[in-house]
């Protein structure tokens, strides 16, 4: 390969949460003497980010000022065309595109240009645990609809149930994940067409988190929810940010696009009342170093990698983690395990079964908090050899010992 996908970064001491904060309160325990800690939890990656990103933050640098600014027409431009090449969006233009220093910022902006507080919003579950904490801190009330596995064991919207709790709810904002998180579901053309035709009926505003669509496993498409109808385009705010495709989670950068100029106009001034939601200079160099050419190449192999690892991991698990059932991700970095029938098999609490990989340093995260009591989420953006190394010390120490 090109790009050095096999390499540790060493990320101790270099302002990471991922390792730094392994064995404080709230997060992995720190591992047992003799083991070194693998960072499995934290949602985002151990891989050096693309060269096209800091040699163009190095080439702003050099130039010694830094003072007020306004997005370049060359940001736009970036965005713009990595929309049309990597996802086929046709049409987009700079006024549709605005600026968020975060992705759930923008969930709450537009929640706030939508809503009342104490309004009720319809999620789904399994749920990504950012939105309950911005949601709820912010005077939301969620309302879950459950996925379900299917036969093939795929995660699937139980469309029936969303529309039940939007009639008795009197819902008018939902939010999708796509591709989700924590499930890695990559929702199809199809199902989010008919997920926008339920919104439509009963005029649901979207709120669709996008943040994943590069990241995509084994050949799966990303289809952008305003790309499915009419109502969709004008009815949903679609968020994106380059941090987890190329690990800039640090630098605070996201962005937001929305057609629908009363939608864009009222978002736009929620956002605005803070005096906070401002784009740092340094941000906007390393999205346009990103969303190069060079950056597409980059997460091409990114990509095959994630995939790698994926199929690795999964079928290592079915073939050998008895008791242990998950579905295979068409998107993102992250698998999500369901422990139970190995929880009461063994007579074990999932603190006991956390306990036993972070012991050993694997440091995965507990997945109660995302609405699955036996719950474990595993990040795999690790170099490959890493990944195996993990699942050697859970095959030796905690499901086969």
């Amino acid at each position: 390969m090109k790009y050095d996908f096999e390499t540790m970064l060493q990320r101790r001491g270099k302002d990471s949460i991922a390792v730094d904060s392994i064995g404080t309160p709230g997060c992995p325990a720190a591992p047992k003497e003799g083991f070194e800690a693998i960072p499995m939890w934290v949602a985002d990656m151990n891989f050096a980010t693309c060269p096209a990103i800091t040699d163009a933050m190095i080439k702003r640098a050099q130039h010694p000022a830094f003072g007020y600014f306004r997005p370049s027409s060359k940001y736009y431009a970036s965005i713009i065309n990595w929309q049309e090449k990597r996802n086929g969006v046709q049409g987009l233009k700079p006024e549709n595109i605005g600026y968020e220093n975060g992705v759930l910022g923008g969930v709450i902006s537009t929640l706030n240009a939508l809503c009342a507080k104490g309004d009720i919003v319809l999620l789904h579950s399994p749920t990504y645990i950012g939105f309950t904490f911005a949601l709820e801190r912010n005077g939301y009330r969620i309302v879950h609809s459950l996925l379900r596995k299917d036969e093939q064991n795929v995660w699937r919207m139980d469309l029936e149930d969303m529309e039940r709790n939007i009639v008795q709810n009197n819902i008018h904002a939902a939010i999708i994940c796509s591709p989700h998180n924590p499930c890695g579901r990559v929702w199809t053309k199809e199902e989010l067409r008919s997920v926008m035709e339920l919104f439509e009926k009963h005029q649901v505003w979207v709120i669709s988190d996008e943040i994943w669509s590069d990241l995509l496993i084994g050949g799966s498409v990303h289809t952008p929810t305003q790309s499915v109808s009419d109502y969709a385009r004008e009815h949903t705010a679609a968020l994106y940010a380059p941090s987890k495709t190329f690990n800039l989670a640090g630098l605070v950068g996201s962005y937001h696009i929305i057609y629908n100029k009363w939608l864009l106009d009222q978002q736009q001034k929620e956002a605005a009342l803070s005096v906070y939601n401002s784009m740092n200079v340094m941000s906007m160099h390393a999205l346009i170093g990103a969303y190069s050419k060079e950056g597409m190449e980059w997460t091409d192999q990114l990509k095959e990698v994630l995939t790698d690892n994926v199929n690795f991991a999964y079928d290592h698990i079915t073939k050998s983690f008895g008791g242990i059932s998950l579905s295979k991700p068409q998107g993102t970095y992250m698998l999500f395990l369901h422990c139970e029938d190995w929880c009461k098999k063994h007579g074990k609490t999932m603190d006991d079964l956390l306990k036993l990989g972070t012991d050993v340093g694997v440091a995965w995260q507990d997945g109660r908090p995302f609405h699955d009591p036996y719950g474990i989420r595993m990040n795999l953006a690790l170099p490959t050899h890493m990944v195996k190394e993990a699942f050697s010390r859970l095959d030796k120490y905690v499901f086969n010992d």
